[in-house]
């Protein structure tokens, strides 16, 4: 049972997948650096024992464990955290991996930039902790990670017309009321496109989005999750979602002439 007494209104959302040697120490960081705020911890079903750990922790009030039956994407594990955060009315919601390549003691200022920018032009509904901004950085990372990171946000940003720099961040605070916007139920990113898909929703929703400088660092046990069908699956679809984007900015300046026009 969530504990009454502490803040209801942030939820940090730590998806796991054999994460057993990282996820008490991130859990341990992230109570630090927020203490009222609750954690959900996401598990879809870790051969290696990380459900067994995440129930331990559970032993917390401030933490629960949304136990999900198989692997099935990144994208598919945050959503139904959306849901479950939604559904008990949390206004913020972050999103942390749970290899401690995130840095928790920089989610307050992360939070303090949502919760500051609600009387903003547009206001702002999402924050996000980024390695590719002034100030920003990583370590421990090849170079040719780095390549492939710094390339698919340079298309990224040229594909869509958008100017995040990192717009494949993983480490994110959206205000619920851009979650509750957006049609969960049509959100088909499985990988790391998911965040661009959600970056996009939260633009054409109206949102300011706001980068937060972070250092990210290389995980030091496990292994990642990132992989080639990640990658084919995230090049296709910024294409796609460009091209359509690109469409529609041409098509919307002649809707004056043709009132009765539908893209």
């Amino acid at each position: 049972m969530l504990d009454e007494a502490a803040d209801r209104r942030t939820l940090v959302v730590i998806p796991t997948y054999d994460e057993a040697e990282n996820i008490a120490t991130v859990v341990a960081r992230t109570r630090a650096a927020v203490p009222d705020a609750h954690i959900l911890i996401v598990d879809d079903n870790s051969p290696d024992g990380t459900g067994a750990i995440a129930d331990e922790l559970a032993r917390d009030p401030q933490i629960e464990v949304l136990h999900r039956v198989d692997k099935a994407g990144l994208g598919e594990a945050y959503v139904a955290a959306f849901e479950w955060a939604l559904q008990r009315d949390f206004d913020l919601v972050v999103e942390m991996d749970a290899d401690g390549s995130h840095p928790a003691d920089t989610l307050p200022r992360m939070i303090d930039a949502v919760r500051g920018g609600a009387s903003a032009t547009p206001p702002v509904g999402l924050v996000i902790g980024s390695r590719w901004t002034k100030g920003g950085a990583v370590e421990n990372w090849p170079l040719s990670r780095q390549l492939l990171s710094r390339g698919g946000n340079v298309y990224a940003r040229a594909a869509l017309g958008v100017g995040i720099k990192d717009v494949t961040g993983g480490y994110r605070v959206y205000r619920a009321d851009v979650l509750r916007a957006i049609d969960l139920s049509t959100v088909d990113s499985h990988g790391y496109c998911f965040q661009i898909d959600l970056t996009l929703r939260t633009l054409d929703l109206g949102y300011g989005i706001v980068e937060v400088p972070i250092v990210f660092r290389e995980r030091e046990f496990g292994e990642s999750k990132m992989s080639r069908a990640i990658v084919i699956e995230a090049m296709t679809k910024v294409t796609r979602w460009g091209i359509r984007r690109r469409f529609r900015q041409m098509v919307r300046p002649s809707r004056s002439r043709h009132p009765n026009l539908s893209v």
